[in-house]
């Protein structure tokens, strides 16, 4: 890595970089994305077995595809105690934080024969997606699947793909199982998320899909929206520290790489307006990735999306920071609370030296699932409401619409929709008639 200056250029230039690793940007996938969604929705379980045999080498039919009551108890049989122990920890925590972001149906009675109101009800069945292979993440099984159980979605369904062997990996079930999912099925790719999408004779069709993928599942996602919800379509994991001179660099590197180890593409942005500070990260970046296990990914993170930015003071560094609205930003200066009140754009915000990035991914409480590629412009977490729909409630009594009903008429009428304003006359016709007979 090496120290950029920090100006309108460089930001536009950082900024066209990311976009280009959206899944939105590659289009040459779509297509073949597209035919076996389509192949799955027509063909059913015969596609979809098909696809699995052919992608992951797997011979599945209707009778083995759902994960058995014995699996999951040998999985529970191989993961170690003291990581169970942590599993049900974080699960603790992360319920007690989402518990807070419940919303109540409510109902007002300002006007007399008015009530007003809105209903909050949770979606009935939730399809949640857990990768397999190099990206297998038990945290994010808690992540996807205890907001969804806070909500009070009755029924969660799982698929993660199966290893050659046709097993799940261990942590992934347990972690599933201790969340509360109610069904999972050993199927991954674009043909589990079309299976989820409009359902099999073995897979139940869902209201909405949440969870991360590669680049053929978020494609997939993008393509079955509208049929089903989404939660979004995720890029590769990005971190930005924000720091002064006050910051222990070696710490900032450290939590630098544990975001560019996750992917070749994943990307890892040092903003400072010290240019000792920045230095000195780097050379703290170039010890750790010799030391760790992942350094090949690492290394080709950093020189793809890896950025030091030097601003001529923390106004400009600021600044930055929104236009690039990471998805997760560290903050580590001598007032983070104060630089936090001019942060507008970030996914998850870390503030201090020792509230290190991946406290939020396993353990704190926040959810980790955050918008990607600058999409913390208009996107949140993965949070309670996004398992919930809201009704409107409206009632009105005969007096209380006799009121209003010509003010409703009047701004039909004014939009041309006479059937609009035929609607609300209609109830006061024989009312009006009575008193011109009187």
């Amino acid at each position: 890595m090496k120290i950029t200056k920090l100006n309108d250029s460089s930001i536009a230039n950082i900024l066209d970089q990311l976009l280009k690793r959206s899944p939105s940007s590659y289009h040459q996938f779509e297509k073949s994305v597209q035919e076996i969604i389509d192949q799955v929705r027509e063909g059913g379980d015969s596609a979809l077995f098909d696809y699995t045999a052919r992608f992951d080498g797997i011979l599945l039919d209707a009778s083995s595809v759902l994960v058995s009551q014995e699996e999951i108890e040998e999985a529970y049989r191989k993961v170690d105690p003291a990581l169970l122990d942590v599993i049900r920890k974080s699960i603790a925590n992360i319920r007690a934080f989402h518990e807070k972001q419940r919303q109540k149906s409510w109902f007002d009675a300002d006007h007399p024969g008015v009530i007003l109101g809105q209903r909050v009800t949770a979606l009935e069945r939730v399809g949640v997606y857990v990768p397999g292979g190099r990206a297998a993440y038990p945290s994010s099984v808690l992540m996807n699947v205890i907001p969804a159980r806070v909500a009070g979605v009755p029924d969660i369904v799982m698929t993660t793909p199966p290893d050659m062997e046709g097993k799940v990996y261990a942590p992934t079930l347990v972690a599933a199982k201790e969340a509360g999912v109610s069904r999972i099925y050993k199927l991954g790719g674009a043909q589990a998320v079309a299976a989820l999408a409009f359902g099999t004779e073995t897979i139940p069709k869902v209201d909405k899909i949440v969870g991360p993928g590669n680049i053929y599942v978020a494609l997939a996602k993008k393509a079955v929206f509208g049929y089903v919800s989404i939660d979004s379509i995720a890029g590769p994991s990005e971190v930005m520290a924000l720091v002064d001179q006050s910051c222990n660099p070696r710490y900032v590197a450290a939590d630098l790489l544990s975001q560019a180890e996750h992917d070749p593409m994943a990307s890892a942005i040092l903003v400072t307006d010290d240019e000792r500070v920045a230095k000195e990260v780097i050379r703290w970046e170039d010890y750790f990735t010799e030391k760790l296990a992942r350094r090949e990914i690492i290394r080709k993170s950093l020189e793809d999306y890896g950025y030091v930015l030097l601003a001529e003071n923390m106004d400009q560094a600021i600044a930055c920071v929104n236009a690039i609205a990471p998805e997760h930003l560290e903050i580590v200066t001598r007032d983070p609370w104060e630089s936090l009140t001019r942060i507008q754009n970030a996914g998850a915000i870390f503030l201090g030296s020792y509230s290190s990035e991946p406290i939020g991914d396993y353990l704190a409480g926040p959810n980790h699932v955050l918008p990607t590629n600058g999409t913390a412009r208009f996107f949140s977490a993965l949070s309670v409401d996004d398992f919930i729909k809201k009704s409107s409630v409206i009632s009105y009594s005969k007096e209380a619409l006799r009121g209003v009903y010509q003010d409703v008429a009047r701004f039909a009428e004014a939009e041309g929709l006479t059937g609009h304003a035929n609607s609300v006359r209609v109830r006061f016709e024989e009312d009006e008639e009575n008193v011109e007979l009187t």
